[in-house]
């Protein structure tokens, strides 16, 4: 039996609502860097210098373990296998195998599709991917306003505290295989491994939020089931002056608790950030209910105090 497909027909329908996190990155689009793949006995010593604008630096701990020094970010913090650490501040940092003992001389050697740095140390073993996020040195900024200092996502916990385990198992099978991609010289990898690196971006902050104690900022907010429809709605139509009584039904509470809710987890410059940024508005409700305002004068006044100019002269 033939059967028929009518493409204008299909092409009709409406398109799909967008969540959040693909809407944030098609409006400030990511590209992924694998750099380094360090392969290290103890003792060893990483000093990163500070990134880049526009950069963030990342790592991801395959096996073995590291601490992290960023007095910038907090105290040493230990990693383990499955962490996944970004910086979006791109703040210099120094990761050691935490004995405290001179660090064995590294070496790099330049394979096929990414460089790898050895050394002769005979102690625990440590195994981690090196790489960077890039964006435009403003959609970076944005970032570091959202996210925390310091941004680590264990994709190899399986506690309670995950809220989606599937989360976990997708981001571990990445990492896995950027380490088997990393490990041959196929033809092709490098770009393989540079996407893949691009898709870490992604799943790194879908787990973030994911857990139980979500970090400050952007990933706090998602972290209330309740307000996912408001966020949702708000990064869908970002030019749309939303009020604090639609938030309100869409998420079917009451405008009291959803301006309590929100207060102080966004800074208010998200939607001038985005309006000059990205090209495109921010969500406007996220400013006026971060002050509890609904006007579109609370936000133009905003978006004036961070550009020197009116929101009009964007149009």
């Amino acid at each position: 039996m033939l059967i028929r497909l009518d493409l204008g027909a299909l092409m009709s329908f409406p398109s799909p609502p967008v969540d959040w996190l693909s809407r944030l990155i098609d409006m400030m689009p990511v590209r992924g860097y694998l750099d380094l793949r360090c392969v290290y006995g103890a003792p060893w010593r990483i000093d990163q210098d500070r990134a880049e604008p526009g950069e963030i630096p990342y790592h991801a701990v395959l096996s073995g373990s590291a601490v992290l020094e960023d007095p910038a970010s907090g105290p040493p913090q230990r990693l383990v296998a499955g962490d996944i650490l970004l910086l979006p501040p791109g703040a210099a940092h120094v990761l050691h195998d935490g004995s405290g003992a001179p660090p064995v001389a590294a070496r790099a050697r330049a394979g096929l599709n990414v460089t790898i740095s050895e050394n002769a140390g005979t102690g625990e073993r440590m195994d981690m991917l090196c790489g960077r996020f890039v964006l435009t040195p403003p959609h970076a900024r944005f970032l570091r306003d959202y996210l925390p200092a310091r941004l680590v996502a264990h994709a190899a916990d399986h506690s309670a505290t995950m809220a989606r385990p599937a989360t976990e198992a997708q981001l571990t099978g990445l990492v896995s295989l950027m380490r088997s991609e990393s490990a041959v010289e196929s033809l092709g990898a490098r770009a393989m491994l540079n996407a893949l690196s691009t898709a870490l971006f992604a799943l790194t902050l879908r787990l973030a939020s994911d857990a139980a104690e979500a970090p400050a900022g952007l990933l706090a907010l998602v972290g209330h089931p309740r307000l996912a429809p408001a966020l949702a709605a708000m990064f869908n139509e970002p030019a749309r002056a939303w009020s604090l009584p639609e938030l309100a039904r869409l998420c079917n509470m009451s405008r009291a608790t959803v301006a309590r809710s929100v207060r102080g987890r966004l800074p208010a410059r998200v939607q001038a950030a985005h309006g000059h940024d990205a090209g495109a508005l921010a969500p406007r409700g996220v400013i006026e209910l971060d002050y509890g305002r609904e006007s579109c004068r609370a936000s133009s006044r905003g978006f004036s105090r961070r550009f020197s100019r009116s929101r009009a002269s964007e149009r």
